[in-house]
């Protein structure tokens, strides 16, 4: 996607919206009213769709856009309600990881992947060697984002940003998208009309925003255009030299599968805990198979569904596909993909698949109550952040629980009892 929404955003110059006319107070009012007569200054009114469109016409065209580009592109164009619906969304519920892997990492999607690795073996063996990233890397990608180009999305890109930027929220992250796909459509890599993509504007084959298009796309096929949409060979040199600028080191492992040592210290699951192989495995830290990972590769602990379930050590290209997308569930399920693509692979540890997950109303509820009880957890917002996972360990630690940082329902429930 870099849906993980892309880090990288243009300078935007601000824009001047209508302003408020102050009005003069009536003759038979004071100059200074009582407390019992205020006065105000009326609100200006929101500009129209097409009073926002003009003042974004006169900033495109002073970015250097042409007017015939900007004009083709905005034909016809109105602001998209499922798009405002799916932005103002946030579902209560979403998926323990072990399940988001069940459907990432499924055995259909594993052999459509193998097949395809094979078929596109000399392209891919290419883009390896000019990027460093592995084939099987890019595979797991192109499967994950897009399930192999068969699912790149069908909404216009320029509406849906359009519709974003005029009255989503983050509205000056969505303008700098919608002006960065204008400077797509203006160096002619695709028309406005097949420019299709998600309903958050993350387009082609491996779901590029618009920003990381322009500086990470590339033409791998040689036919003048970078073209995500229609070409794979384009697509999956993108992601290489994406994965590349993010630091991919090619040959060293993105994690693998680790067993505990009894009795211990679940508090060094953190992402600030890095360590080297070496001194992990002085810790009694130990990989289920081999690695082929150098010792002195640095390293964190994940414990992804608290200590009740498997442990991973993450190396440094596992940062990486967190920079594609910040989700741990998804660089997993690329890795895990990706390792079985070239030989059967499966997580040996057991998923607590008996656990019930907290809602986001849940989650919010144990924030605000560990704010309650003296922890600092940060905004209850309901993402499970550093700083909360850091609060429910120093929580975990006071009850002489597993402090893997872990929220539960068990941990909700003695808050709600204190």
């Amino acid at each position: 996607m870099p849906p993980q929404l892309p880090r990288r955003t243009l300078a935007l110059l601000p824009i001047l919206l209508l302003a408020a006319c102050a009005q003069a107070p009536a003759e038979s009012l004071p100059a200074t009213p009582s407390p019992a007569v205020t006065q105000t200054t009326p609100t200006a009114p929101a500009p129209s769709f097409s009073e926002w469109q003009q003042a974004l016409r006169n900033e495109a065209l002073a970015n250097g856009i042409d007017a015939a580009v900007f004009d083709r592109a905005f034909a016809g164009i109105s602001p998209d309600p499922a798009v405002l619906k799916a932005d103002s969304s946030q579902p209560e519920f979403t998926r323990p990881v072990w399940e988001y892997l069940d459907g990432a990492v499924s055995s259909s999607r594993i052999g459509r992947g193998r097949v395809l690795l094979a078929q596109h073996n000399s392209v891919l063996q290419r883009i390896e060697q000019q990027y460093g990233v592995e084939a099987r890397i890019l595979v797991a990608i192109w499967g994950l984002e897009s399930n192999f180009g068969s699912n790149i999305g069908s909404h216009s890109v320029i509406r849906s940003l359009s519709t974003l930027a005029f009255e989503g929220r983050r509205q000056a992250f969505w303008r700098t998208q919608l002006l960065a796909a204008l400077q797509i459509l203006q160096h002619g890599d695709i028309p406005s009309d097949r420019m299709i993509g998600s309903w958050a504007g993350a387009m082609g084959q491996t779901q590029f925003m618009p920003t990381t298009y322009n500086q990470h796309a590339v033409d791998f096929d040689g036919d003048g255009k970078r073209d995500l949409w229609s070409s794979s060979s384009d697509a999956l040199a993108s992601a290489a030299h994406y994965l590349q600028s993010s630091g991919w080191q090619r040959g060293q492992p993105w994690g693998f599968e680790v067993r505990l040592p009894a009795g211990f210290d679940y508090s060094l699951a953190d992402p600030e805990q890095r360590r080297t192989l070496t001194e992990w495995a002085e810790l009694g830290v130990r990989p289920l198979s081999p690695t082929g990972a150098a010792a002195n590769a640095r390293a964190n602990l994940s414990l992804p569904a608290g200590h009740r379930g498997p442990a991973f050590l993450l190396l440094d290209n596992f940062r990486s596909i967190l920079k594609y997308n910040n989700s741990t569930s998804y660089a997993l399920a690329i890795g895990l993909l990706a390792d079985n693509l070239v030989r059967p692979t499966t997580v040996q540890g057991s998923w607590p698949r008996d656990e019930h997950q907290l809602g986001r109303s849940e989650r919010i509820e144990l924030q605000e109550l560990l704010t309650v009880n003296g922890f600092d957890p940060g905004p209850a917002d309901g993402i499970i952040g550093a700083n909360t996972r850091k609060a429910i360990r120093a929580l975990q630690l006071q009850l002489n629980w597993p402090a893997d940082g872990y929220p539960t329902q068990q941990l909700l429930q003695q808050l709600r009892g204190r």
